[in-house]
């Protein structure tokens, strides 16, 4: 399983996910559920991106324009650094 360390983690506010991520060299777009499962889902566009984090509802959006639309990879959860 690939790991899920090298992307700068945003907390959401979201009653399924917990944090998201985005590579955009990359085009991959990482999300951890509140469950604590990460998925790295590819070809994600900036711009897709850009309309996830700006959608009222994050799971709404994930689930009607990312699940099962985009390849996706389990990956390990972040390391996380307390504050």
């Amino acid at each position: 399983m690939a790991r899920a360390s090298s992307v700068n983690w945003m907390p959401l506010e979201s009653s399924v996910l917990a944090s998201a991520a985005y590579s955009p060299g990359e085009r991959q777009l990482y999300l951890e559920f509140r469950n604590g499962a990460v998925y790295r889902y590819f070809d994600v566009s900036p711009q897709q991106y850009g309309e996830f984090l700006a959608a009222d509802s994050k799971g709404r959006y994930f689930n009607l324009s990312i699940r099962d639309r985009f390849e996706c990879q389990q990956v390990n959860p972040p390391n996380r650094i307390a504050s």
